[in-house]
């Protein structure tokens, strides 16, 4: 079962994650770092739900709600993941696009179009067998963390400054903005889809089999070890951004707004091997997460409708948005902070349909939530809505 998370877990480390950790660790310091951790633990926990309901159904979530819901119900949740998918390729195609234009100095259009064609070429590793696929995208996760593994020994660590960060609060309506975003980025929407999908790919359905060894079975440990390792591995990423962040650019003020001023901050204060190796893992970021974003679209898609289209127009649906924010000129990292703002509104409508199946005896069986198990998914969901409801009040009202 080893492998399904590792693909999910690219989701988590995507270049919107690089924007906001960055950008959050640059103007707060390590403030928001109890936000990077508290979004890892959250995501461990969704993640698992998503691959226990792969495991007892030998379905995804996006099958479960359509057979479960009405179709009004089942449509509109389609019709929001859809726009989460477009969402998550925009912030994904960016990446790529600018860690290419940071390596070899390549237009940002140019730039987003061989992402696209890289990602489609990873793609098509899946259709020769998903362990292939997998092997694949865990390379890339694994050049992701050993580029900020590289950057954190040489920028150092201050522990008493770490240790402060883990405290929660916030510090203006700008903190929680960015706290948001980090959340968005972190406990990603379309990961939810995903991971149930190959899951259930992965396992026969189990729904029938008695409680004593669904709980302690080598199955079920396999993917929770693999749920552990993989979103670990993400969630160590992740805080490494911010840390690093935090260590050089809030102290000397040094601005880390754009991706472009995080690659020359490191090269002037680590050296250009630092900067180097931000651009490559940037670079496998955007290649590995955009190939997993347009293979979620084909899962989402193909459960909620029941039809599925070709790849290649797969992803130019989910490629063109992209494409044309590079050819407008639009800044491109604002509109990745923004992109992960919006994912971040999608949570909940994946979450919710998510926590109810999962509690459901009918559907579960044995693999029921546990009551201090759906405690906990419901805390998570509650604090997800209620943060875009803030968010959405200081944006409108400030």
């Amino acid at each position: 079962m080893y492998g399904p998370a590792f693909v999910a877990a690219i989701a988590y480390v995507d270049p919107g994650n690089f924007t906001t950790n960055f950008a959050a660790g640059s103007r707060f310091g390590y403030l928001l770092l109890w936000v990077v951790v508290a979004g890892n633990l959250m995501a461990l926990l969704v993640q698992m739900l998503s691959a226990k309901l792969g495991l007892a159904t030998g379905r995804d979530l996006a099958q479960m709600c359509r057979s479960r819901y009405s179709r009004p119900v089942a449509l509109g949740l389609w019709a929001q993941a859809e726009l989460v998918v477009i969402g998550t390729d925009l912030a994904e195609v960016l990446g790529g696009a600018i860690a290419l234009n940071l390596l070899f100095g390549l237009p940002l259009p140019v730039g987003g179009l061989i992402t696209g064609a890289v990602a489609f070429a990873l793609l098509g590793l899946e259709t020769r067998g998903y362990r292939r696929y997998e092997v694949a995208i865990a390379g890339l996760l694994a050049m992701v963390i050993v580029g900020f593994l590289f950057d954190t020994v040489l920028a150092g660590l201050d522990l008493p400054g770490v240790a402060g960060g883990t405290a929660p609060r916030f510090s203006g309506p700008e903190s929680v903005l960015l706290a948001t975003g980090i959340l968005g980025a972190t406990v990603m929407p379309h990961a939810i889809y995903l991971h149930s999908s190959l899951t259930s790919l992965r396992a026969p359905s189990l729904k029938e089999a008695s409680p004593g060894p669904l709980r302690q079975g080598p199955l079920l440990r396999l993917v929770r070890r693999d749920v552990l390792v993989g979103l670990g591995l993400a969630g160590l990423a992740n805080a490494a951004m911010l840390v690093i962040a935090a260590r050089l650019f809030h102290p000397s003020g040094r601005p880390a707004d754009t991706l472009d001023d995080v690659h020359a901050g490191l090269g002037d204060m680590l050296g250009q091997g630092a900067g180097l190796a931000f651009a490559v893992a940037l670079l496998a970021s955007g290649f590995a997460s955009s190939s997993v974003g347009t293979y979620t679209g084909q899962v989402v898609m193909s459960g909620f409708l029941g039809k599925s289209l070709p790849l290649t127009v797969r992803r130019g649906i989910t490629l063109l948005p992209a494409l044309a924010v590079l050819f407008a000129g639009v800044d491109a990292t604002h509109a990745l902070v923004w992109s992960q703002v919006v994912l971040s509104f999608g949570i909940p409508f994946a979450l919710v349909p998510l926590l109810l199946l999962t509690r459901d005896r009918t559907v579960m069986g044995a693999l029921t939530n546990r009551l201090l198990t759906t405690m906990a998914a419901s805390i998570v969901a509650v604090l997800v809505v209620s943060l875009n409801i803030y968010l959405i009040s200081q944006i409108l009202f400030g």
